[in-house]
């Protein structure tokens, strides 16, 4: 039975769908299983997915010019490897960004930090530059831009000549 097909099996109602292509197998899920899906892949003996290779996002504001619509806004990728059994695993995580109580747009899914370290660099880039939260993280801060920067840079959204705030030597 392949990793996807495991996953699958203990997760059905969670998935939204699938597919696997020359061996590259993925899983797009919904946000609120992440947490369980992730430590399901690592702590299961027969996939043992060890290693956190990368997670990043996605932004579908233009999809393909603006003429497909998705019903959410972001997607967070996730890659794992397993080294013991050298199989990998892709997890897609729809995030929307609807307006909260207070008339802002989060968008926000689970840290895995707590899975795997790693993800704590990995979570900070797509909050610096999508503007994805991760409930949990220890330290959710800019990672690339400085502090003062206003704005999340790789959104479809951002004006790409928007000025920022300067800042120089701190005396």
């Amino acid at each position: 039975m392949t990793p996807l097909e495991k996953v699958q099996e203990k997760f059905g109602k969670d998935i939204v769908e699938t597919h696997a292509f020359r061996g590259d197998e993925t899983a797009v899920i919904r946000p609120a299983s992440l947490l369980a899906v992730a430590k399901f892949l690592k702590d299961t003996p027969e996939l043992d997915f060890n290693y956190l290779m990368d997670l990043t996002a996605v932004d579908y504001l233009f999809f393909a010019g603006g003429r497909i619509q998705k019903e959410f806004r972001f997607e967070v990728v996730c890659h794992f490897y397993s080294i013991k059994h050298n199989h990998r695993l892709r997890l897609k995580v729809q995030v929307d960004d609807r307006e909260a109580p207070d008339g802002r747009k989060h968008p926000e899914v689970d840290s895995l930090t707590s899975l795997w370290a790693s993800a704590d660099w990995y979570e900070r880039e797509v909050w610096d530059m999508y503007g994805i939260r991760f409930k949990g993280h220890p330290n959710l801060k800019r990672i690339l831009m400085y502090e003062e920067f206003v704005g999340h840079a790789l959104r479809k959204d951002y004006p790409f000549d928007k000025r920022q705030p300067l800042i120089g030597p701190q005396n």
